[in-house]
């Protein structure tokens, strides 16, 4: 992250300083151009740790915390195995090669069995206890460019059917802003209106929006970094975005597609029901008229392009199940079919 070259520079420069300190105390070996040696090496040292921390980057404090457990656990068992009396015969030599095989071979498998296991395997090795901090939130919501732009979001949460702490990524924040500083005019209307959004979350006092710096570089897509981010973080992934809901349900984290959820929410409607529509345009065919029900529902009327601009009783004659939704075909009723 470049939030912490500062910092890395800073410990360089230290590092620099304390080899040639080093280099000038009393007990250190004399030779020629000793403080330009102390300083390369104290360079080098630096250097050496700042390429260890960009290698363990997408390292985190779970895994070192398992990996940390797993090593003493692996250490404990060769310990016990090296006090058992089984070696005391062997000479010292092979005595040190035998307990050096024992630690190594046990601290791998140690720190292979904490990667691959969970926070209920470790309960199951110290009973009634949990590693899980009781200040951690049980509900993570991760948001995605699409659903904020949307904005329903926002009215779930404060009609409070949607509950947790809103994780934006700081990746997700720059797409909006590259989106709301775009030379076309319908993305940079969009893009203004995700960031409107936003503010309207942040705004909000009874609800907590974090912006998270994590990145993963070697992923070009955001849509990527969106899935290996909520698989990290354990949280529930909200977009509008078919594709990436259907990636992130084969990599097994938890998805919420707002745009199938309102499809779900949409009223069902019952072959000779009667409702109340205004019909605003012609069909495709002759005699045709187009309404629209409040929450978007497209609706055919059979004998209704006469009644264009008003309100009127129809009745439902079927519904289609399409990719794009429900699409109802009506009529009026006592009105004589077009011919």
């Amino acid at each position: 992250m470049k939030q912490l070259w500062p910092i890395r520079i800073l410990f360089l420069a230290l590092c620099v300083v304390a080899g040639y300190a080093i280099s000038q105390a009393p007990d250190y070996i004399s030779i020629q151009h000793n403080g330009l040696v102390g300083m390369v090496i104290g360079f080098g040292f630096g250097g050496l740790l700042i390429a260890v921390d960009e290698m363990l980057k997408g390292f985190s404090l779970r895994a070192f915390s398992a990996i940390t457990f797993g090593l003493l656990l692996g250490s404990l068992v060769a310990l016990l195995i090296d006090h058992s009396g089984l070696f005391d015969g062997v000479e010292d030599k092979l005595r040190w090669l035998i307990r050096l095989c024992l630690f190594l071979s046990f601290g791998y498998i140690g720190i292979v069995l904490a990667m691959r296991s969970n926070k209920e395997d470790f309960s199951l090795i110290i009973p009634y206890v949990r590693f899980s901090p009781q200040n951690k939130p049980d509900n993570l919501l991760l948001l995605d460019t699409s659903v904020i732009i949307d904005g329903r979001i926002a009215d779930l949460i404060e009609a409070k059917f949607i509950e947790g702490l809103l994780v934006v990524p700081r990746f997700v924040l720059a797409e909006l802003h590259q989106i709301a500083d775009s030379a076309d005019d319908i993305k940079r209307a969009r893009g203004r209106r995700g960031l409107e959004m936003l503010n309207r979350l942040q705004r909000n006092p009874k609800l907590e929006v974090r912006i998270h710096d994590g990145d993963f570089p070697e992923e070009k897509g955001v849509d990527a970094k969106l899935v290996r981010l909520a698989r990290g973080l354990n949280a529930k992934l909200f977009t509008n975005d078919t594709n990436l809901a259907k990636v992130a349900s084969l990599q097994q984290v938890v998805c919420v597609n707002l745009h199938e959820l309102g499809l779900l929410m949409k009223a069902a409607l019952i072959p000779g029901e009667l409702v109340q529509l205004k019909i605003v345009r012609e069909g495709r065919d002759k005699g045709q008229g187009v309404g629209y029900l409040p929450d978007g529902t497209m609706v055919i009327v059979n004998n209704g392009q006469t009644h264009i601009g008003q309100t009127a009783g129809v009745q439902v004659l079927s519904t289609v199940q399409t990719g794009a939704g429900v699409l109802v075909f009506a009529e009026i009723p006592g009105q004589p079919t077009a011919k």
